[in-house]
């Protein structure tokens, strides 16, 4: 197995994360848009340039530091606004909008697998074509951690949307009263190796599903 320093590590997994987690967030805000709420796009926030997105702790630092460490990988962009009100069925609607994130990095878990298997295809004999076909595996792994991670029913992931958007109004409610609270309790399951425990399972089976979909050998990555 290829060991990598520190400098090697960062430049392989910096791009797969920064367009990770930016395009999960716009991805919010173009569906949200399609049901009705265009707050995200007023505020300039539909945008691809990775600039207007990086939170610098989330996008930056803690991801950083996983790697560094050596860990589990994960990081965030700052939100993209919904308001939830202006959607045309607020309670239908946020479903979608809270899927469409996971449903953005499952898309490009499969994009960053087509361009695996485009270098192996060349030969995977140049440095440069090694240097893509990891950067490939990492755009893989991050995106598929973040699908898992978002669907985690714990407010404020995208998870908890989809859970509030299915319970009675008032039961929702008190429900995403947790959320001041959600990302302290996330870091502490991270921290503490529940995280990784906890999302293990569905991991393996959207690993096996992704490398089996496109052909690419079981047990790869």
């Amino acid at each position: 197995m290829t060991e990598f320093n520190i400098v090697q590590t960062l430049a392989i997994w910096a791009l797969p994360v920064l367009f990770a987690v930016t395009l999960h967030e716009v991805a919010h805000g173009w569906v949200a848009r399609y049901f009705g709420d265009d707050t995200a796009a007023q505020q300039g926030r539909l945008s691809l340039n990775p600039i207007r997105h990086v939170d610098p702790v989330g996008t930056v630092l803690v991801p950083a530091v996983l790697v560094a460490l050596g860990g589990f990988i994960f990081g965030w962009a700052k939100p993209v606004p919904v308001n939830f009100g202006r959607l045309r069925q607020p309670k239908r609607d946020m479903i979608w909008v809270a899927l469409a994130g996971p449903g953005a990095n499952l898309a490009m878990a499969l994009a960053w697998g087509l361009g695996l298997k485009l270098a192996f295809a060349m030969g995977g004999n140049t440095p440069i074509v090694q240097g893509v076909a990891y950067m490939c595996v990492a755009g893989i792994l991050i995106n598929l951690i973040l699908m898992v991670l978002n669907l985690l029913p714990l407010p404020p992931l995208d998870g908890s949307r989809v859970v509030a958007g299915l319970l009675p109004v008032e039961a929702a409610r008190n429900y995403l009263k947790i959320e001041p609270y959600g990302l302290v309790i996330l870091l502490v399951l991270l921290f503490t190796g529940v995280l990784g425990a906890l999302i293990g399972p569905p991991m393996a089976i959207a690993k096996s599903f992704v490398l089996g979909l496109l052909g690419l050998p079981p047990g790869l990555i």
